[in-house]
């Protein structure tokens, strides 16, 4: 699906792992085998859905090895599989297949509770371990599992095992809700929106109380224009959490979107009202009441968003077109020289540059060629137009003032 998201300069919020010490998004997603359907995964998936599973259950494990293990340690843990699985008599207990040069997909039938299962897993993970002296990832998965077929269950452990990689090696992870949350999330990097929203939904099947699964939904119906029901999503998150920032910000955006924006400056100021210091937060709030021309009340927040990010040419360039409001061509050419520095492609800074220049009447060449640019760059911006054409008229005047003056 096309994302449809009529806001081109504010997005949605969803959390941030790899900011979130000590749990840390993986380098690589298991889960994309899924889509991408590798020479090892279609043969093992093909191996499970022939296979000759008694009893009709079976736990499926995704194991990998630490990145640091040595390709002489890499090759002897095909040996331990072998091992162990001779182990349990003949493979028709069991399959494996190795997926890469570090990874491991089983699956084994052959017992009679989870919890025996579970011992003859960790039974292969301690002799790997000890045999190779490496950390292991693993990622788990069962069946039978609500509706799932054999082939979604390989997918589940391959999902558990991206949903353990966050929390590094070593860790065990058997698939749930934040699994399908994780898997959600990555099909939504790489703008599979349709298939995201199924996880997301999935997911919450499994945990109906997760504020993070409904924001991730809310976010995946916001960008591909599906208001209401992105709307619905932040509300059913908030009534969870009243309190919880990310959500208050993303309805007060769909808010805004949807052109309500007394709603959404009553979101924003909530959000504002638990942390004054959300980037975010105070710029699409700065920027809404500066548009209902609340200058006052909005320069501060703009003001606290380009200190909490420096870096960001929309918070000065907000700020320049609130002094030019003002009537403070000063005060808005020193935003906006900001603005352009951080951005020299932006073609609202560079056209509120030239106009602060004009207003003041200095550096009106200069001022006349920021203006040509910004209207080459959106060049069907009517705003842009006029204010290329006084810079024009100013610059003229000026010249016919000084050619005055020269014949007096």
């Amino acid at each position: 699906m096309t994302p449809r998201f009529a806001s081109r300069e504010f997005h949605f919020l969803k959390p941030d792992s790899k900011t979130s010490s000590p749990i840390q998004a993986p380098d690589f997603y298991f889960s994309d085998l899924v889509h991408r359907k590798t020479a090892a995964f279609t043969a093992f998936e093909q191996r499970l859905l022939s296979a000759d599973i008694p009893r009709k259950k079976f736990v499926c494990a995704v194991i990998q090895l630490a990145e640091t293990a040595s390709e002489d340690t890499r090759d002897k843990a095909r040996g331990v599989f072998e091992s162990w699985f001779s182990s349990m008599s003949d493979n028709q207990r069991g399959i494996w297949e190795a997926l890469d040069n570090r990874a491991f997909v089983l699956v084994f039938w052959d017992y009679d509770t989870r919890k025996k299962a579970m011992s003859l897993l960790q039974s292969l993970k301690t002799k790997i371990t000890r045999a190779l002296e490496t950390d292991l990832l693993a990622g788990v998965a069962w069946f039978p599992f609500q509706s799932c077929t054999r082939s979604e269950v390989f997918a589940n452990a391959l999902k558990a095992i991206d949903h353990a990689a966050f929390f590094g090696f070593g860790h065990t992870q058997h698939f749930d809700g934040i699994s399908l949350n994780i898997s959600g999330d990555r099909l939504y990097q790489l703008e599979q929106y349709d298939t995201a929203i199924q996880e997301y939904e999935k997911g919450l099947v499994l945990a109906p109380k997760d504020i993070n699964l409904m924001n991730s939904l809310g976010v995946c119906y916001g960008v591909t224009g599906d208001l209401e029901k992105a709307r619905a999503n932040f509300e059913a998150a908030l009534e969870m959490n009243p309190k919880e920032i990310m959500v208050l910000y993303n309805l007060g955006l769909t808010c805004q979107v949807l052109e309500d924006a007394d709603k959404a400056i009553f979101f924003l100021r909530k959000a504002h009202g638990i942390d004054g210091r959300i980037f975010e937060v105070e710029l699409l709030l700065g920027h809404l009441l500066f548009q209902i021309q609340k200058f006052d009340a909005a320069l501060p927040h703009v003001e606290t968003a380009s200190q909490v990010n420096p870096r960001s040419s929309m918070a000065f360039r907000i700020m320049g077109e609130m002094y030019l409001k003002q009537q403070a061509p000063d005060q808005a050419e020193t935003a906006f020289n900001t603005a352009v520095k951080l951005n020299p492609l932006d073609p609202a800074a560079l056209s509120g540059y030239a106009l602060a220049m004009t207003m003041k009447k200095r550096n009106l060449k200069i001022a006349l060629t920021f203006a040509e640019k910004s209207v080459a760059l959106a060049p069907e911006n009517k705003v842009f137009q006029d204010r290329m054409v006084r810079v024009q008229q100013t610059l003229d005047e000026n010249d016919v003032h000084d050619h005055s003056q020269k014949l007096a």
